[in-house]
């Protein structure tokens, strides 16, 4: 089988595939061939048809779930007003770090964020996971106020602050997509 693709190639080392949707990425060092690219992708074709299938599967379970309601979004809203800045006061205080505004949205692809201006943003559909999940996030939220990166600096701070945070972005990694699936889009 032949594959369509878009080669990426860059100053990395080593060739790697990535599934985005429909599309085939291929990312490479610049002195990858096209030759070479083809026959990577032929190589993994096994791999590429496996991960095809899983992402067919999940969009079918996705669009079985029952959707929330506008009055369920507004209860959700309501209730991470409250509990969620509760937990970034309550961390924050604990790791020393202050931060400017908390703003809670139904996001599409986001858990949270945090703004160079020191501004945090969560989405309200955290208040369907557990409550670890939410701590987890809310950490990783408040660590990017020292390290705004994904450094091994930055992952010493998150797990000094939550040892457990492997476990609660694990399930989130995990369920994530089912409860976003849950929103009109």
């Amino acid at each position: 089988m032949e594959y369509i693709y878009t080669l990426i190639k860059s100053r990395r080392k080593t060739i790697s595939l990535e599934i985005r949707g429909d599309k085939l990425i291929v990312r490479a060092p610049n002195r990858t061939t096209k030759k070479e690219a083809d026959a990577f992708v032929q190589k993994h074709a096994s791999w590429i048809e496996k991960q095809r299938q899983k992402i067919a599967r999940r969009k079918e379970e996705q669009s079985q779930i029952e959707k929330l309601s506008d009055e369920e979004l507004k209860t959700l809203a309501k209730r991470a007003a409250v509990y969620i800045p509760e937990r970034v006061g309550f961390y924050a205080a604990q790791m020393d770090v202050s931060y400017g505004r908390i703003t809670l949205r139904c996001q599409k692809t986001r858990w949270g964020s945090c703004s160079a201006k020191k501004n945090l943003n969560f989405n309200i559909l955290l208040m369907l996971t557990p409550p670890e999940v939410i701590d987890s996030v809310v950490v990783h939220e408040l660590c990017h106020l020292r390290e705004m990166n994904h450094s091994a600096r930055f992952y010493e701070l998150v797990y000094r602050c939550y040892p457990d945070y492997d476990k609660w972005n694990r399930w989130l990694r995990d369920n994530g997509a089912m409860i976003m699936a849950r929103v009109e889009r």
